[in-house]
């Protein structure tokens, strides 16, 4: 019963999708007893984390994920529990007291005002990526770059389980006014026809592979339409391959969805998952390594990010063995994230010298197959920002950055430097080597 409990703590005020209740039911049989390998004081600390942040998890992650006998220094683990050092002493106190005194009113405001200050909304990304057609606001619809759109659908927005460090998690607390999301299409659709520019559309959320086949292909046949020629691929962000893979082998509607990849590609179109995956072992099971071959076979281009993360995947050498298995399974790896400046931030970020470090050990250990991994990256408010390394310029010791993207194409490519600092963990600590400011900031 404890278990029970602890696993439906702080979730969203919406429901599971039946057909994965349906699916554990028959295939998996409930947890009973791994929880408690975990302390029962730790357990408690959870859930007080928990109030603060999304937590949500399933049978499979429970059960083909975890090394339970490592717990809770599992990697797996601190990826789906939230732990209590998440939150800085002081609120720690301050949930715990709201918790012992039973007062909900009083813990909803606590974590109201905790959440608040955790900066929900990271680089801009409810106003400055605002899409707007004929002076009104698209909700759902976001333009950061110049040639890709990001699309939210509502019916996508929660995911399978819930990462710890998810920069995406004011989408799962219920507050509306952080949510983003989109019930149709037609607003999308406008937009992208007014914009000719745009070769990328990026079906995100949440997970849009939680969605129902339907719900989704209504989305993707929108963008077959013949006036968004210019659209050349479709891309869909999603953690299933790993945190849910039976949603491309044995869920009612897996085979539906296979078939619409295969209708996208036959229409002359690309698409791509956009899979995260943040630990080699993600990729052990073979349900997983099935899900890959079925959704290459049907012409899906699967590229896979992941930020660098303490407690989760700070070692070269996991880079370096996660990628060749990526490569292995017909996987392209894409990207090598920074910790965004959201939630908590504190507790995952290593410093940007020692994600450099990371990077450059583990692309020395992997062929040219498996260097098309580009970082340690900085999703800030001017685009990606790679550090590309630590150089000696002018007597002076400094990071050697450039904008892989940008929100104006004319910085793609562009190289800066800024003055080396062993403890700066995002793009805001720095300060430029050689100017007063960085170019971007005039």
């Amino acid at each position: 019963m404890e278990e029970t409990k602890l696993a439906s703590a702080a979730l969203p005020d919406f429901a599971e999708p039946s057909r994965f209740r349906a699916w554990r039911a028959v295939h998996l049989q409930a947890p009973e007893g791994l929880l408690a390998k975990v302390p029962s004081k730790l357990r408690a600390d959870i859930h007080l984390a928990a109030q603060v942040f999304p937590f949500r998890v399933n049978d499979y992650v429970l059960r083909e994920l975890i090394d339970w006998n490592a717990a809770p220094d599992d990697p797996m683990f601190r990826l789906v529990f939230p732990m209590p050092e998440m939150l800085i002493q002081e609120d720690r106190s301050r949930v715990a007291e709201a918790l012992a005194q039973g007062d909900r009113a009083r813990l909803a405001a606590v974590v109201t005002e905790i959440r608040a200050r955790l900066n929900p909304h990271p680089a801009g990304q409810l106003d400055a990526n605002a899409a707007y057609l004929n002076g009104q606001r698209l909700e759902g619809v976001q333009h950061k770059y110049h040639e890709t759109v990001l699309f939210f659908p509502t019916q996508g927005q929660t995911c399978h389980s819930y990462c710890t460090f998810c920069f995406r998690w004011p989408q799962f607390v219920g507050e509306r006014a952080w949510r983003m999301g989109a019930r149709t299409t037609e607003g999308l659709v406008r937009y992208l026809r007014a914009h000719p520019e745009v070769s990328d559309v990026l079906i995100t959320g949440g997970d849009p592979m939680v969605m129902r086949t339907a719900q989704l292909a209504a989305i993707v046949r929108a963008l077959l339409d013949p006036a968004l020629a210019h659209v050349r691929t479709i891309r869909i962000g999603t953690k299933a391959i790993s945190y849910w893979p039976y949603r491309f082998t044995h869920d009612e509607d897996a085979d539906d969805l296979l078939r619409l990849i295969e209708e996208v590609r036959a229409r002359g179109k690309e698409i791509a998952i956009m899979a995260h995956i943040c630990h080699p072992r993600e990729l052990m099971p073979q349900p997983a390594r099935n899900a890959v071959r079925r959704l290459r076979d049907a012409g899906a281009i699967i590229r896979a990010q992941s930020p660098v993360l303490r407690w989760i995947n700070d070692e070269a050498d996991v880079w370096a063995e996660l990628w060749r298995e990526e490569v292995a399974l017909g996987i392209v790896p894409y990207y090598m994230f920074v910790e965004r400046d959201t939630g908590a931030q504190h507790y995952f970020a290593l410093p940007l010298a020692r994600c450099w470090e990371i990077y450059r050990d583990a692309i020395r250990q992997v062929s040219g197959l498996a260097r098309t991994a580009r970082g340690p990256s900085m999703s800030a408010w001017p685009g990606k920002v790679e550090v590309q390394g630590v150089a000696e310029v002018a007597d002076k010791r400094v990071f050697v950055l450039r904008m892989i993207q940008a929100r104006n194409p004319k910085w793609v490519q562009r190289p800066f430097f800024a003055h080396y600092d062993a403890h700066a963990i995002w793009l805001d600590e720095l300060r430029p080597a050689f100017a007063k400011r960085f170019f971007f900031e005039s």
